[in-house]
């Protein structure tokens, strides 16, 4: 008989990788939706998937933004590289399991209602 208990390090948990997998795609632009669909009532998906939400708006407003005002795409550039840099954070304290506040964002997610 098989004993499927693993004793050592640590136990490991299917949703932990579900919550992993969701906080992760809450920060990839249109897959945003995935988490929102299927995790939105676990508190630390959704405090990701509120960042995340912002980073997209965001995302969005810049993609306008170099379609209309063209003069000004190397300011637009620049928010882009902010944005990648914030979704690199957002990924890395997912991944750490920690809910902490991007800069400029958290303040704004907060106010997401999800």
């Amino acid at each position: 008989m098989e004993n499927h208990n693993h004793k050592g390090g640590g136990e490991h948990k299917p949703q932990d990788d579900n919550r992993t997998l969701m906080g992760i795609l809450s920060y990839l632009g249109i897959l945003i939706v995935i988490p929102f669909l299927v995790s939105k009532n676990d508190t630390f998906v959704k405090f990701h998937l509120k960042q995340g939400f912002v980073l997209f708006v965001i995302e969005i407003i810049v993609w306008l933004g170099m379609g209309i005002f063209w003069p000004l795409i190397p300011l637009f550039f620049l928010i882009n590289i902010g944005v990648v840099i914030l979704i690199i954070i957002g990924i890395l304290n997912v991944v750490n399991k920690r809910e902490k506040a991007l800069p400029v964002v958290g303040k704004f997610s907060r106010h997401v209602n999800i």
